[in-house]
């Protein structure tokens, strides 16, 4: 369930969903938290990596998905900072409702009753702000406060559901669960030519690439195109 990616990065298979373990330079990070019946999986996964629960420092958020911030709740009482894009943490706080208007936030809607919020505060992100070696990228699109973080220094891309890997490549979610599609497409642009170089590629769904994420970020970016204009983030 737990495979080391590279030092102090793992990662942690949840069959169907993945979630991350990064030691950002002894700031312990969870990344994503699964489904709500997963809370305990991922408190095996901090063991199994080599730490305690009490380790953990921060939980950091790519979007608000009842497969990605289910098992939040099984971290109350623990001293740990939940952070997520300032669009989405209404929606991880259970102060905001999704939208009916789309299909996702229908489904997100139906879905929600899985849900238990954390007791601890969620601290919003904006684009450009740092939590320890990561920079938040605004990329929405999956969601409309989904991020990814980038951290130049260990050389990690933690995607969310921005891509998904398949048969050894990156493509963008289906439409279906997408809030915009062709916001996805400018998000991946825009990361593409902003962020620094990274070799992990740390997907939501499929499996991560340990080596070699930047050029098939890269690959993808280049059928979308790079000559259309950035994406344009809601202020």
């Amino acid at each position: 369930m737990v495979t080391q990616l590279r030092e102090g990065v793992w990662w942690i298979d949840l069959r169907g969903v993945n979630a991350y373990l990064v030691d950002d330079g002894g700031d312990l990070t969870l990344v994503d938290a699964g489904m709500p019946w997963q809370g305990g999986e991922l408190v095996d996964a901090v063991v199994e990596a080599g730490f305690a629960l009490d380790d953990l420092d921060r939980v950091l958020l790519t979007h608000y998905d009842v497969d990605h911030v289910g098992g939040l709740s099984r971290l109350d009482g623990l001293d740990v900072s939940i952070y997520a894009g300032r669009h989405d943490a209404p929606l991880v706080t259970g102060r905001g409702t999704p939208p009916f208007s789309i299909p996702k936030g229908a489904l997100q809607r139906l879905l929600g009753p899985l849900y238990t919020p954390p007791n601890n505060g969620v601290i919003p992100l904006a684009d450009g702000d740092e939590i320890g070696s990561f920079t938040v990228y605004e990329t929405p699109g999956h969601t409309s406060g989904h991020v990814s973080y980038v951290s130049e220094e260990l050389g990690v891309a933690l995607l969310g559901d921005l891509v998904s890997e398949s048969d050894g490549r990156l493509d963008p979610m289906p439409w279906i669960v997408t809030d915009d599609a062709g916001q996805v497409r400018e998000s991946v642009r825009r990361l593409a030519t902003d962020a620094p170089a990274f070799d992990v590629a740390a997907v939501g769904h499929g499996v991560p690439f340990d080596r070699g994420g930047r050029a098939r970020f890269d690959k993808l970016a280049a059928r979308f195109g790079h000559d259309r204009e950035p994406a344009r983030i809601r202020r």
